[in-house]
């Protein structure tokens, strides 16, 4: 049994610090770095793409609707053609980095408020998926499950790769509670690491109501962002290895 172990990376912008990228590279598989749209800069996305070719992590694309000021959790109705763009924009500005910095990008996650609303989002569905096949076709993309993404990628070539979150919680409905609302995001690194073992090995996660969500992920992400992001992380890779699970990158 095998299961990727992704994190939000690089989403430290200028002298703004964000999370603890150097500690997480020890602990996952892969690493979604920030584009410059929500957070980041080409310093920031370089030295990350470096650290994660040093730690022989894998790296993604954190795509992201163009907003700074909200960290990308703030839903943009941006026009289709101009966010096709901007997904090629960010995709080709991060892909050159990474490889100035030795390595190259493997897949692409979207960010906060456009991945959330791709779930359900048709045409900015559409338009992600479209940008991604038209720059690599066959890119793995990492989405929810039964997701408007997840079918525009398929219609278009490219790899639907579902994804599960240890410190997010779950509606009966299988999606990720709104951080606005209390217990949407979870902190007790032992209760979390649990629970990703579960997801991982029994293929189900209690949601917010009590009810059994089911789950079939190729890859959990533990937010770089989350307060107590290494000790969750850390307790979720020692949890996988005592379950006798692999963690390793799916790309």
């Amino acid at each position: 049994m095998r299961v990727d172990l992704n994190a939000d990376s690089g989403e430290s912008f200028s002298s703004w610090a964000m999370g603890d990228d150097a500690a997480m590279m020890a602990l996952v598989s892969s690493a979604s770095v920030a584009c410059g749209f929500h957070a980041g800069d080409p310093s920031v996305m370089r030295a990350t793409a470096a650290l994660a070719a040093r730690h022989g992590v894998t790296v993604g694309a954190h795509v992201a609707y163009r907003d700074l000021a909200n960290f990308g959790r703030v839903f943009v109705d941006v026009a289709p053609g101009d966010l096709v763009n901007a997904v090629i924009y960010q995709f080709g500005a991060l892909d050159a980095l990474a490889r100035a910095a030795g390595t190259h990008l493997a897949y692409c996650k979207p960010h906060g408020a456009l991945y959330n609303a791709i779930v359900h989002h048709e045409v900015h569905a559409e338009a992600v998926a479209v940008a991604l096949a038209e720059v690599r076709p066959g890119l793995p993309v990492l989405c929810l499950p039964n997701s408007a993404i997840a079918r525009a990628a398929e219609a278009h070539g490219l790899r639907p790769v579902f994804e599960a979150f240890a410190d997010r919680a779950y509606t009966p409905t299988g999606t990720l509670v709104s951080r606005r609302e209390p217990g949407s995001v979870l902190h007790d690194p032992a209760a979390i690491a649990g629970r990703v073992v579960q997801m991982v090995t029994q293929g189900t996660v209690e949601a917010i109501d009590g009810s059994l969500v089911s789950l079939a992920p190729e890859s959990v992400c533990v937010h770089g962002d989350t307060p107590g992001a290494v000790a969750i992380a850390r307790a979720v890779r020692s949890a996988l290895d005592d379950a006798g699970v692999q963690v390793a990158a799916f790309a």
